[in-house]
């Protein structure tokens, strides 16, 4: 993640609009290095702002054994809290400077993999 990036993660207790810290950073990238952490990086922390409490979309469950009569059908919509990195910190140091404007979405992983590349045209004769 970088700053002014949005990302989804499991509900946090927070108000929308407040700030929140998260200090368990297991890898930190700027331009001195790669620190990897054991397991964590000690120091580094990152700061975000709560945009939004949400639940992401609907999941279906479905048990079915063949031969008895048995079905079961179930819902599930997990929650999530949406953040907005601010600033990255490397034992008190930002790692990267506040960037402005709007925050950007993370892309999902089918977008960044080539969402259109499912059929290949064929070749013009």
């Amino acid at each position: 993640m970088e700053p002014n990036q949005l990302i989804d993660v499991e509900l946090i207790p927070a108000e929308v609009g407040s700030t929140v810290e998260i200090t368990d950073v297991l890898l930190v990238a700027n331009d001195s290095g790669i620190t990897i952490g054991t397991p964590l990086v000690e120091g580094a922390r990152v700061i975000a702002q709560v945009i939004e409490q949400g639940r992401a979309e609907r999941v279906t469950v479905f048990k079915y054994k063949a031969k008895t009569r048995y079905r079961r059908k179930q819902g599930h919509r997990q929650p999530y809290t949406r953040l907005a990195i601010q600033q990255i910190l490397v034992r008190g140091e930002p790692s990267t400077p506040e960037a402005k404007g709007r925050p950007r979405r993370a892309r999902r992983r089918a977008a960044a993999e080539g969402e259109g590349e499912g059929h290949p045209e064929p070749p013009a004769q």
